[in-house]
């Protein structure tokens, strides 16, 4: 797969869709990479689809940020080396922050807006940011996230899946992603975002619970919020046909590109 700006992405559909239609950005959380979308969601149909892997993450080498800004930098980046003047920017949990800080800060970058298991704040409990980074508690910190992420509908394969993608990060890396969520706070911004957005979080989600997107869907004027059943945190891979569809139709929606 190839790179653009020092990012490792897959894309779908290239050459195949109309110029007017905005392709879609795909943006994975903390401790994540471009698989936590499920193959539904990045071979999206209709659509240009590029999934990225943060810097730190999956397949891109360096080192990973250490604030929601540093890594909407590099998404810019990855546009302008695209020439993608403006996309549908999706990101689940902290890609849901990166996708929001685009948006406020580069506007005309942003077509609309699909936010995954995400809040305008994305506050992380205590022993993660105590245990993520220390090469002694990494294993455990990995164990008790994954737990949370996931609902009791899992598969057990999917949750080892999960844990093996995070096992394969430096510990700094994950602990930087989770101090940026930390540290993230858009609330009093939210009534600046004038576009249309998607919001989606699992009716079992732990880590963001449905309160924060009910949060978005009251300070966001143009969204629209669905709660999927037997879903967790990672609402991507334990319902990805029912986020395809409604990723599809969202993208339907979305005025052409001019």
């Amino acid at each position: 797969m190839p790179f653009a700006s020092g990012i490792h992405y897959s894309i779908a559909n290239p050459g195949k869709i109309p110029a007017s239609r905005p392709p879609l950005i795909l943006i994975h959380g903390a401790g994540g990479n471009l698989l936590s979308w499920h193959p539904y969601i990045r071979r999206l149909k209709n659509t240009t689809v590029y999934a990225l892997d943060l810097p730190g993450h999956g397949e891109t080498g360096g080192e990973g940020r250490g604030s929601i800004a540093e890594y909407t930098g590099d998404i810019s980046a990855f546009m302008d080396a695209l020439e993608i003047e403006a996309g549908v920017i999706a990101g689940l949990s902290m890609g849901s922050g990166i996708a929001l800080m685009l948006a406020l800060t580069q506007p005309q970058k942003v077509s609309a807006l699909a936010l995954l298991g995400g809040g305008a704040k994305l506050r992380v409990a205590k022993i993660i940011l105590d245990t993520a980074g220390s090469p002694d508690t990494f294993a455990s910190a990995v164990e008790m996230i994954n737990a949370n992420c996931f609902s009791a509908h899992a598969p057990p394969d999917l949750v080892q899946l999960s844990k093996r993608n995070m096992l394969a990060m430096r510990p700094a890396d994950l602990l930087n992603d989770f101090r940026a969520c930390n540290e993230f706070d858009v609330t009093a911004q939210l009534d600046q975002i004038r576009i249309p957005t998607l919001i989606l979080c699992g009716a079992e989600d732990v880590m963001t619970p449905p309160k924060y997107s009910q949060f978005l869907k009251n300070r966001i004027p143009h969204a629209e919020l669905h709660v999927l059943e037997k879903a967790g945190h990672m609402v991507t891979l334990e319902q990805p046909e029912m986020v395809a569809e409604l990723l599809g139709q969202f993208m339907d929606k979305i005025p052409p590109l001019s």
